[in-house]
């Protein structure tokens, strides 16, 4: 068979988007909500087709990390046990991950009560 031919290996589920995980249980709540991490990272940083391989990796492992940070908070909330050090350290690790990706703190303008209804009266104003 020529190199023309041959036909093409197909390239794997996770690759081509079929699938987020190797093996698993894709109906699990911590892989429901892995997904949904990760769709609303990379809708955050501009959609999957500006964002690298290694980006996705990036985004994959930060999605990861805050399952399992969220899966301890349960836990402190029900009073259970849980290894503070370790959370802090995920905690840490999940922050570089997300400056990596282009995390920054955009703090934005919280208007007082006298400004939103002085800009209230100027668009009524406006509208008459």
């Amino acid at each position: 068979m020529s190199a023309t031919t041959e036909k093409k290996r197909p390239r794997s589920a996770v690759t081509s988007g079929r699938k987020l995980l190797i093996g698993g249980d894709p109906n699990s709540a911590w892989s429901r909500r892995y997904r949904d991490l990760v769709v609303r990272h990379i809708s955050d940083l501009g959609g999957r087709d500006m964002l690298s391989e290694a980006q996705l990796s990036l985004v994959r492992r930060a999605a990861a990390l805050a399952c399992e940070l969220e899966q301890m908070e349960a836990r402190m909330s029900q009073r259970e046990a849980v290894d503070i050090d370790r959370f802090g350290r995920a905690a840490g690790h999940l922050r570089r991950i997300l400056e990596s990706l282009g995390l920054k703190r955009q703090p934005r303008k919280v208007l007082t009560l006298r400004e939103q209804l002085e800009l209230e009266a100027e668009a009524e104003e406006e509208a008459d």
